[in-house]
């Protein structure tokens, strides 16, 4: 019997991800009703236990990462603002309460101006 193409590949794409994806089996104790309510609450969702935990799992790994990417990212950010700094490249505290001073006042204005919008929208 001669399968079709399609057939085969998806067969042998199986086979593949079967071997490349190792899998291990993760044991734990819970409570007994810890563990018939999260059963419960999967079937509710149309998954098993098992799904529901690995997608944790995966969320908690990937978060983690980015945390650490993160982390990292932001470390570089402090080491190459304390060497600008070491190295004399700082702006006057006078240059930056004038630069808020005006984005202060800018938004205020905007406010006032939307306050007023929404007061004439009001009235009939």
């Amino acid at each position: 019997m001669k399968l079709p193409l399609e057939v085969l590949h998806h067969t042998n794409l199986v086979k593949h991800l079967k071997n490349t994806m190792s899998q291990t089996t993760f044991t734990f104790r819970v409570e007994e009703d810890l563990k018939e309510n999260f059963i419960s609450i999967a079937k509710s969702m149309d998954r098993t236990g098992a799904q529901l935990l690995r997608d944790y799992m995966r969320d908690l790994v990937r978060q983690r990462q980015e945390a650490d990417e993160h982390d990292t990212w932001f470390r570089e950010q402090v080491r190459i603002g304390l060497e600008s700094a070491s190295a004399g490249n700082l702006v006057p505290h006078e240059q930056v309460e004038e630069k808020f001073a005006a984005r202060k006042t800018e938004t205020r204005r905007k406010l006032d101006k939307l306050s007023q919008a929404v007061q004439s929208a009001g009235q009939p």
